[in-house]
């Protein structure tokens, strides 16, 4: 799949590379040959000025239509040595009796094409210089490759998003058959041994032994019920927050050994956050499961939870070998795992459970190398 995925995101991109190297190549060369045809008016423009001044030739005759025809999308000023504007073309003549933008036009033009300046016929000992600008077809040429790459870009945005769209839709999809085939083999065989619970009951001497099988059988009947929950929408339901978590915390208490220390702190026992009981309780095993394998059997757990304003905060902190920042985010994908045995599937179980379901959110708030780490849990209050 990555192989295919980068095989196709490489040729996609040499396309819209080709795409917009050849127009941003053949854009440049109308743009340039739009700007010389441009000066070659301007310059026949500026003869026919200085033919018609001399002459008063009357615009019927060629230098006339000249004058017309040269400067149609052309902006122009001429002015004198002095600078007073003589003349104008496709500009905003009733600005140009203002100075300051009088010279920030000038100097516009100046920056794009040299002036051409002539003696006035009318008087030798003065100049008339003509600042000239770009037309508005050249504009268009000259940005043309910039539309053109937007396009491109947003082509590409929207490819790339429905490429995501689609993975994580298969990935969702996988999940959910996951989920309901797990739910499902697992439910025959629970029922087998509920059956043989009640026929162990009725043989005198097995107690005890019919007590912890059916300790276990309720376990794996709340394994297949959260698999079962996984694979469809959960109903959720106001449920008490801190007392949820304390029961969870009394579970994996059990079987964490003497060497490890819990503790709660909570700051309002009546939050009721709308919750999945079953599916909440694995996200919050999932990580208190997490910090045990972190502190490798001795250390401690500190559970904090507080609202503020509408929001609830759930910090679980553990004293164990903390977590590289550079694995933050890799931490929540399927397969990152340190230990030697299991599938690195059990945080990303969490997000889902958390941020899918629950419409929060979950992340890695601090963690040191060698101190330990303080996962964050935000839900809706």
């Amino acid at each position: 799949m990555l192989q295919y995925w980068l095989n196709w995101k490489t040729l996609i991109a040499l396309i819209a590379l080709l795409i917009i190297s050849g127009t941003i190549f053949y854009s440049n060369y109308l743009a340039n040959k739009i700007k010389l045809d441009e000066k070659i008016k301007i310059e026949q423009w500026a003869e026919a000025v200085k033919s018609n001044a001399s002459n008063q030739i009357t615009d019927n005759n060629l230098s006339g239509r000249i004058l017309s025809e040269n400067s149609q999308d052309i902006p122009i000023i001429v002015v004198s040595e002095k600078g007073i504007v003589l003349d104008s073309r496709n500009v905003d003549s009733t600005r140009l009796t203002d100075p300051s933008y009088l010279k920030r036009k000038i100097d516009y033009f100046k920056s794009l094409h040299t002036p051409i300046e002539w003696n006035n016929p009318l008087d030798t000992s003065q100049k008339n210089i003509v600042y000239y600008g770009e037309s508005h077809l050249l504009n268009e040429v000259r940005y043309y490759p910039i539309v053109q790459l937007i396009i491109v870009g947003l082509f590409l945005f929207f490819l790339v998003i429905a490429q995501r769209t689609a993975f994580q839709n298969n990935q969702n999809q996988l999940w959910v058959g996951m989920a309901k085939e797990t739910a499902h083999q697992l439910g025959t065989p629970v029922s087998s041994l509920q059956g043989w619970i009640e026929m162990l009951r009725t043989i005198p001497g097995n107690e005890k032994i019919v007590t912890e099988i059916e300790k276990d059988t309720k376990r794996l009947l709340l394994i297949t019920d959260r698999f079962g929950k996984i694979g469809s929408i959960p109903t959720l339901e106001a449920t008490n927050l801190c007392t949820q978590i304390e029961q969870m915390i009394d579970y994996i208490k059990k079987r964490s050994g003497g060497n490890v220390t819990f503790e709660l702190i909570c700051t309002d026992y009546n939050l009721q956050p709308k919750l999945s009981p079953a599916l909440f309780d694995w996200a919050i095993e999932n990580l208190l499961k997490n910090a045990l394998d972190a502190m490798e059997g001795k250390g401690r757990i500190t559970l904090q939870i507080k609202k503020v304003s509408k929001l609830i905060y759930i910090d679980i902190t553990d004293t164990g070998k903390g977590i590289a920042r550079k694995n933050f985010d890799t931490v929540f994908k399927p397969g990152f795992t340190t230990k030697k045995r299991g599938w690195g599937l059990g945080l990303t179980l969490t997000k889902r459970i958390i941020e899918q379901y629950h419409k929060g959110k979950i992340f890695i708030l601090n963690s040191h190398v060698g101190k330990g780490t303080t996962f964050r849990i935000i839900l809706p209050g």
